[in-house]
This record gives structure tokens, sequence and C-alpha cells, in this order.
């Protein structure tokens, strides 16, 4: 065996050993686990309990809308208002629509809060020991992103069997293969670009004070900004214009093609075969509205191809932009100082 050979066969194993150490250190904090395991359970259980009637008395709002602006569906409104079997369908969909965007909601402030390990790293001075080693730099940072990816996607994944068990257990589950497969594909990108993401954003953090407050407030306002709460169109044009630079917005939409399209056709071929409805296009087209099913930034369209266009496009530039700053994920606190001072001497 050659000595490079021996060197890239070291470099790997201390990779992975990094690695594995920073897998110990997120787990063994108890607190800081739970928290992150629970935080997309909870908000899906304030959902149940709390916003699920909320948003199925929205739909009843808007499709007594759709009888008052078209009259010539008033007819079939007024049927689709008494039937159980509708309902059940619409239910299926709301339920849908609010678990793809918690999904892509976690991605992010899952691979946030995992972000906390550097920065106690940073602020407690383990970095200084992984500089006095002989550890390449791009070890130490490459080490950091693939723990941080680990972490997240296991997250996540967990989060997605107990959403599946409940639609199974409510009887609403309607994913064909072809939709768990695209839901996972998905699911697998954004959970890429989310860590290329906030890596590069705590990247310049310094402290756990400073990470505390970034993560209560990034995570508050972010479920908005991506459309995992309300559809992107009831927000003011501007706000519209910022989410359109949010990998998670396109995230958020693609995962909701994944998990909507089986409801959305089980829904189009109830209405046109069992109940018969000519008019059932128009129907389901104000419903897809209502639920911000499709993107429209400034009057634009953004159909599901341009979408995953825009994540490929946000993964390169945030890998490019970590690759710049690099060395601030794994920079020492204080040594640039020293080092100042030594050469104003």
């Amino acid at each position: 065996m050659t000595q490079q050979t021996k060197a890239k066969t070291r470099n790997v194993d201390i990779f992975f050993q990094l690695t594995r150490r920073h897998l110990l250190v997120f787990f063994k904090n108890k607190i800081r686990l739970m928290y992150t395991l629970l935080v997309p359970v909870i908000i899906f259980v304030v959902y149940i309990f709390f916003l699920r009637d909320l948003e199925l008395t929205s739909v009843k709002s808007a499709l007594a809308q759709i009888g008052v602006d078209k009259p010539e569906l008033q007819d079939t409104v007024n049927v689709l208002m008494c039937d159980g079997g509708f309902w059940k369908r619409v239910s299926t969909l709301v339920d849908c629509w609010m678990i793809s965007g918690i999904l892509a909601l976690s991605a992010i402030t899952v691979s946030l809060q995992t972000n906390s390990v550097f920065v106690e790293d940073k602020q407690n001075g383990v970095n200084r020991d992984f500089a006095s080693s002989p550890i390449l730099r791009n070890i130490l940072v490459t080490s950091y992103f693939f723990f941080n990816f680990i972490v997240t996607i296991m997250v996540c994944l967990a989060f997605l069997i107990i959403c599946l068990i409940y639609l199974a257990c409510m009887g609403e589950f309607a994913l064909t293969f072809a939709n768990f497969m695209t839901v996972l594909t998905v699911l697998l990108f954004s959970t890429i670009s989310s860590t290329l993401m906030t890596v590069f954003l705590c990247s310049f953090v310094k402290s756990e004070g400073t990470m505390a407050s970034i993560v209560a407030v990034f995570s508050t306002a972010v479920g908005f900004l991506i459309g995992a709460y309300m559809p992107l169109g009831m927000l003011p044009d501007w706000v519209q214009g910022i989410c359109g630079f949010i990998p998670g917005t396109y995230s958020c939409a693609l995962l909701r093609y994944g998990f909507m399209s089986g409801p959305i056709a089980g829904l189009t071929e109830y209405l046109s075969g069992t109940l018969q409805l000519t008019e059932c296009a128009p129907l389901i087209a104000n419903l897809t509205d209502t639920f911000g099913y499709n993107l429209n930034f400034f009057g634009v369209s953004v159909n599901p191809q341009y979408q995953s266009l825009a994540i490929a496009v946000f993964i390169v530039v945030f890998l490019a932009l970590n690759i710049g700053v690099g060395k601030q994920l794994a920079s020492v606190l204080g040594l640039g100082k020293k080092r100042r001072k030594k050469k104003s001497k």
C-alpha cells in the first residue's frame, strides 16, 4: 500500500470517527434530543386538535363562495355541502396539505437545531483540540455537514412514518408507490438544501445564546415564509418575493404534489363517477387554489419542473457559499486575535 493510499484511508477513517463523535455529542444531550424530535410532532398534534376544524371550515366557506360567484354551480355546491363522502375526501386533502407543510418545515428546523453541536464546539474551545491535531480542516467541516444531514433525515423519516400511520388510521391513506417515492426523493433533496442553508447561516454564530435566539426566531417565521401554515397567496406580494428565495418554499410545494395528487385524483373520480357531476373541473380548480396548491410569484406560475430546478440551483449556490466560508465553521475563537498580535509585534 502506497503512502498516498494510506493517507486517504486514514482521512476516511478520521471523517467517520468525527461524524460518530458529533452524533454521540448530539444524542447525549437528552433535552436537546427530545426537543428536536418532538417539535414536528407537537406542531402536528396542535394541527389535529385545533387547526384541522378551522381548515375544514375555510374550505366550506370557499365552497359557499363558489356558489355565489358562479350561480350555475349553486346546485352542485348544495349537494356537496351535505355529502359525507365528499367531505371525507376533502379531509384527506386537508390532512395531506398540512402534513407536507410540516414535513418541509421539519427539514429546516431540525437541521437548524442540529447546528448547535458545532456552535458548542466553538464556544467550549473543542475546536482548539481539532486545530492542534493533524486533522484536515476540510474533513472536519465535511463531518459537520454529514452529521447534520444524518440527524435531519432520520427525524424527518420518523415523522413521515408517524404521519403515514395517522393517515392509515383515519382511512385517508391515498399514496401510491410512485407518490411515496416522489415524497422520499423530494425529502432527500430538501434535507440536503436545508442542511447547506442552515450550516452556512450558523457558521458565523459563535455562542449558544445567539444560536438559541436564531432558532427561536427563524423556526417561528419560516413556517409562514415557506407556506407550511397558510397558502403563500394570502401573503403580501413583497413577502411572496422573499419566499421565492427560500429553498423550503419549493420543497413544500413539491411535497404537496406528492401527497395531494392521489387525493385530488380520488376526489375527481368521486365527483365525476359516483356523483356524476359534469362541472367538477372548475370545482377542483377552485379547491386547489384555496389550498395554495400551485405556486405563483408576481403572477408567474411555477410548475413542478421549475420548482425542482430551483432546489437544484439552491443546492449548488449554498454549496459554493459553504466552500467559500468553510473556515468559519471550523474557526477557533480567539485564535485570529492572537495571530494578529504576534504579527504586530
